[in-house]
């Protein structure tokens, strides 16, 4: 099914024509029944009916509604403009929303690309493009941009997982921007046979599920410690690189390896320790070669 225009005229100039029609209809009914005409009596009669069927046409369109005509079970087109109108008589008028609706999902328990279960639900900002797809083409279209948002939501929750602590990897907590925009992409394309066109989703709530959770949490502590504890290694041998190096450079002091190895341990302990170093003077020899 393909939305098209059906016939409607402007409902105002119709009532015009219509009572006009109805004053000639009882003219011609009037002078038939005195002069006994046959003739003028069915003509009056004629505009009278007429009269009626158009006048059981008129419907009124409000802003962002569109009405679909059927003609005894026939498609005839949808009126999208707003206002009074009168249409193709003995029809039926089906209301349609155009409006900017949104849905939210239910909590959905999925698994992510790691196999952990999580709670995941969103909120879906849609509207109706085309009349005769979202009536025909779907039963229940509502009903069906529910369960095919679900669907999707459910989809690309398993394509991601929750966290990493690796910067380039995509995770549905610290790339919500983008999984919402796979997320638009996938429903539009679920949607477009229901004539919807998607505006926007948002995930609204995003956790670990209620029995790993406690679990989840120490793991992402010790992660957290894990790279965090990297980031001061590797800063403590480049600081203790350093020290060394400005130390001997452009002076006579040229340590053996045994203080060498002494100096690193100790500089290395003071800067990766989280707890504060006691210093020690050492007033012994120190041994030069």
């Amino acid at each position: 099914m393909e939305e098209k225009k059906t016939f409607h005229v402007n409902g105002y100039v119709a009532l015009v024509v219509l009572v006009i029609l109805i004053g000639i209809g009882g003219y011609c009914l009037y002078f038939g029944v005195t002069n006994e005409s046959f003739g003028l009596f069915t003509i009056g009669l004629v505009l009278w009916v007429i009269s009626a069927l158009f006048l059981s046409s008129l419907t009124i369109v409000s802003p962002n509604q569109a009405k679909a005509i059927l003609f005894f079970g026939q498609y005839l087109g949808t009126i999208k403009d707003n206002g009074l109108f009168v249409t193709t008589p003995l029809t039926q008028k089906i209301n349609v929303s155009l409006k900017v609706r949104n849905f939210n999902s239910s909590l959905l328990k999925v698994n992510d690309s790691d196999g952990n279960p999580v709670e995941i639900s969103a909120v879906v900002v849609f509207k109706v493009v085309d009349t005769a797809k979202a009536l025909f083409d779907v039963d229940r279209y509502q009903d069906f941009i529910e369960i095919q948002s679900e669907t999707a939501i459910r989809h690309i929750a398993t394509q991601y997982p929750y966290d990493t602590f690796n910067d380039d990897d995509l995770t549905l907590r610290g790339n919500t921007t983008e999984v919402s925009e796979e997320m638009a992409k996938e429903l539009q394309d679920r949607l477009s046979v229901a004539g919807v066109e998607v505006i926007e989703t948002r995930l609204n709530h995003l956790a670990y599920a209620t029995e790993i959770a406690s679990a989840m949490l120490q793991r992402q502590q010790a992660k957290a410690i894990l790279s965090a504890r990297q980031i001061i290694v590797e800063g403590a041998v480049s600081m203790t690189q350093m020290a060394l190096e400005q130390i001997e450079d452009g002076q006579e002091i040229n340590f053996t390896d045994d203080r060498k190895v002494q100096l690193i341990n100790n500089l290395l302990v003071s800067i990766i320790t989280d707890k504060g170093t006691q210093p020690v003077i050492n007033t012994g020899e120190v041994h030069e070669r």
